[in-house]
């Protein structure tokens, strides 16, 4: 199959950028997306051009780390699909199809379709971790969880920190990135502890990254590719007010 491509090209944070448009012929509908871009950077490697600057790593839909916009869509057309899981034969012979970088002030691009999303990593570093002793690993039956609340504490953890709610958040929110790793802890027996300090924590430096107020059109999980619910910033925010509310002087 033959394909139009326009990609957005931008050479750092501080240049402007602009899409540029490249023609692939003869494609295999069973390639990944990314090994289309991988067929295009050979390409242009032989022409000696620069190649397309693009996040990924595991490739399996695991690691968060390729995520793009794909025809104004995150992750492309598929719902619950990565970057990387997403196959040519999701496109149609001849189709132009155009590949922007996640879209957010508090996602700057590095290069090309290359963002910073470190802004996560120091929302986690303020809470999405069990900090106090809770000595060696007991036995199952130890502290009983019900199947219902481990099933819900898993469906939370199942963020793989891609960015998409935010990219697709007409407010760039980061509500749905944050809530999922504040219920996953505050859901289970050893998270309970430091739950009130967490969201707090968890929830000011959120807002110091100039992420956006949730916009409630739950567009974020719709083009989440794990379908993290909206559920949990209803959770976020009950355990950010029961955290006020109890809040020592």
């Amino acid at each position: 199959m033959d394909l139009h491509l326009k990609i957005w090209r931008q050479k750092d944070n501080q240049s402007a950028g602009k899409l540029v448009a490249y023609d692939l012929q003869g494609l295999n509908p069973h390639m990944s997306f990314l090994e289309m871009l991988d067929t295009l950077n050979e390409k242009l490697i032989v022409n000696g051009e620069e190649p397309v600057e693009f996040d990924h790593d595991c490739r399996e839909g695991v690691c968060g780390q390729c995520g793009v916009m794909i025809n104004g869509i995150a992750h492309g057309p598929l719902q619950h699909t990565t970057t990387c899981q997403l196959h040519l034969r999701s496109f149609k012979d001849n189709d132009t199809i155009v590949i922007e970088p996640f879209r957010s002030s508090a996602f700057p691009v590095k290069k090309d379709l290359k963002v910073d999303r470190s802004a996560f990593d120091r929302i986690i570093s303020l809470g999405g971790f069990v900090s106090i002793n809770t000595g060696q690993a007991p036995d199952a039956t130890v502290i009983p969880i019900s199947h219902e609340l481990a099933e819900e504490a898993f469906d939370s953890a199942a963020c793989i920190g891609c960015g998409a709610c935010v990219a697709t958040c007409k407010n760039g929110s980061a509500a749905l990135f944050t809530s999922a790793k504040i219920t996953h802890m505050a859901l289970l027996p050893q998270g309970k502890e430091e739950r009130s300090q967490r969201v707090l924590n968890m929830v000011r430096q959120m807002d110091a990254e100039s992420f956006g107020h949730c916009s409630n059109t739950e567009a974020c999980e719709v083009e989440c590719p794990q379908g993290i619910s909206v559920l949990n910033i209803a959770r976020m925010n009950f355990e950010y007010n029961r955290a006020l509310i109890f809040k020592k002087k």
